[in-house]
């Protein structure tokens, strides 16, 4: 997942891209991960259909994605990080 990521991040640095926008991977205090990628001026800015995925399966168990302004937001819980990851690729990769 992590080798996909950097192939993503690497394909969309123009020389101006990464300088303005990219990715952020932080944790959030429920404990739990929170991942925003920016989408402009990439080949999903423009990207639909889009379809929130939200999942709540315990409290430490849970994954809330979303679009919103330009930008794929995700939020998981601390063993979520991957699956988050997960869903993007496969949002990413659709037709």
């Amino acid at each position: 997942m992590l080798k996909w990521l950097e192939n993503f991040y690497s394909s969309n640095c123009d020389g101006d891209w990464e300088h303005g926008y990219g990715i952020t991977i932080s944790t959030i205090d429920n404990p739990g991960w929170s991942i925003k990628v920016n989408l402009q001026d990439t080949p999903l800015e423009n990207k639909r259909p889009f379809q929130n995925y939200v999942v709540e399966r315990t409290e430490n168990d849970w994954v809330h994605c979303r679009l919103k302004d330009g930008c794929f937001e995700a939020f998981g819980g601390p063993e979520n990080l991957n699956e988050i990851l997960e869903f993007f690729k496969r949002w990413a990769e659709s037709s």
